[in-house]
């Protein structure tokens, strides 16, 4: 007996660009990563249209000649999609669906859609849908169907006044949704809290992997755990994937490489230009993780022509989340891509591993490079470190063995009257045990 698979049609999408006061150069990378966000929800790009205009239609952000361009090419690619690099007013794409009759999503809603498809924790889940909810309300009207059951609402609700209006039902179910969200965030919030203290008072450095989204932070991650995450590294490691936002997760492992002192390492969601505010929002818990860290490490895909303008995104987003103060260690991943390239070409070809100052250049799937990266952070958390002798007494235990994890503890004496130790305290640990020095 056979069974006959139908396969299914891909989504095909038309892809709109409004160039307002962009250079040629930043708005044709702009509709460059709107193809590689479109890729990432496995929908297929039929076609770009783009235009310059001094300002934005009123009525449809793009003029009337490009919108019956855009019509007219539907049947001929067979579109079920109209996805738009900028943010569209709920009047515009309901105009525009009016005039089209096909689905308008901007970028904004495009990247929910991906958070939502990549979303895996519960607390990834709860923030991803508050995130939709936000950007949903605004744009009832017009929406094709009802969104009584995205909103979620109850019987409360649903059973007051039999002649209000689908509309204003669907709007109240929603902000019911949204009150629930947020009390169920907070509640995460405080167990995050709770976990984070916990880390905050380990004396173990806290290092944060920060930068573009598909830079190689898990990929960093990931083989600094098969080095130096322990014998069960594999129940550790993080989703890797050549895509845009692989991780919305944060994930935090402990790397321990020989002679050298162990920390804690986070992975956390990668940023990208114009990321949605809604999502900034809803996300900040997630994101402020970096705000805790002793040493940002900011990954940059060295081979994207683009990574000047990367950096330039991730230093913004770290300042608007309050982490643009913390000591950042530059990492230049793909390093040997450009050596490659420069060989190829025959220009002057660069080491890797490099370091230079707080910069290295590395790949992340080489064993050097990764402990050339250990070396540097292991300079950067001891630099400002002093060394101190303390006398505890031996119900202070716990001190010593915390020290010790972390790798501070250079010499241990036990004595009549405590446990001597000799050990290299930044300030604010000097601060904390200075009453046994």
């Amino acid at each position: 007996m056979y069974q006959i698979i139908e396969e299914k049609a891909p989504i095909r999408a038309i892809l709109v660009g409004l160039n307002i006061d962009k250079s040629d150069d930043e708005f044709d990378r702009s509709m460059k990563e709107l193809k590689e966000l479109t890729k990432a929800l496995d929908i297929e790009v039929a076609s770009v249209v783009t235009q310059n205009l001094p300002s934005p239609d009123r009525s449809t952000y793009i003029g009337s000649g490009k919108v019956e361009e855009i019509a007219n090419a539907l049947d001929v690619f067979d579109v079920s999609i109209i996805i738009f690099n900028e943010s569209l007013s709920p009047m515009q794409i309901r105009n525009l669906e009016k005039q089209l009759d096909t689905e308008v999503i901007d970028r904004t809603g495009l990247i929910l859609q991906i958070f939502a498809k990549r979303a895996k924790t519960r607390e990834s889940r709860l923030q991803v849908e508050y995130a939709q909810l936000s950007y949903m309300l605004p744009r009832l009207v017009g929406m094709r169907s009802s969104l009584s059951r995205q909103g979620g609402g109850s019987g409360r609700l649903s059973n007051k006044g039999s002649g209000e209006k689908q509309l204003e039902l669907d709007r109240r179910r929603i902000e019911h949704r949204m009150s629930e969200l947020r009390h169920e965030l907070e509640n995460v919030e405080k167990e995050r809290v709770t976990q984070r203290g916990k880390r905050l008072n380990s004396a173990a450095p806290k290092i944060s992997l920060v930068g573009y989204t598909n830079a190689g932070k898990s990929t960093i991650m990931n083989n600094l755990l098969q080095l130096y995450g322990g014998e069960d590294f594999e129940e550790k490691q993080v989703l890797e994937k050549d895509m845009l936002f692989a991780t919305l997760d944060t994930s935090i492992r402990k790397i321990a490489a020989p002679g050298h002192r162990p920390f804690l390492l986070t992975d956390t969601v990668g940023f990208i230009s114009e990321l949605p505010h809604t999502l900034v929002k809803a996300f900040r818990s997630t994101l402020e993780e970096a705000k805790y860290a002793d040493i940002l490490l900011e990954i940059i895909d060295f081979s994207d022509p683009e990574y000047r303008h990367h950096m330039e995104v991730t230093q913004q987003t770290l300042a608007e989340i309050g982490a643009g103060d913390i000591p950042v260690i530059y990492v230049f991943n793909k390093s040997d891509l450009v050596q490659k390239e420069q060989s190829e070409n025959q220009q002057l070809v660069m080491d890797v591993p490099k370091v230079s100052d707080n910069r290295a250049y590395i790949c992340a799937k080489d064993k050097e490079s990764l402990d050339t990266l250990i070396e540097l952070i292991e300079k950067k958390i001891s630099e400002n470190d002093k060394e101190y002798e303390l006398l505890l007494p031996y119900s202070e235990g716990g001190i010593v063995s915390s020290l010790t994890e972390a790798g501070k503890v250079k010499a241990t004496e036990y004595l009549p009257e405590g446990i001597k130790i000799i050990a290299h305290l930044n300030q604010a640990e000097y601060s904390r045990y200075s009453a046994f020095c």
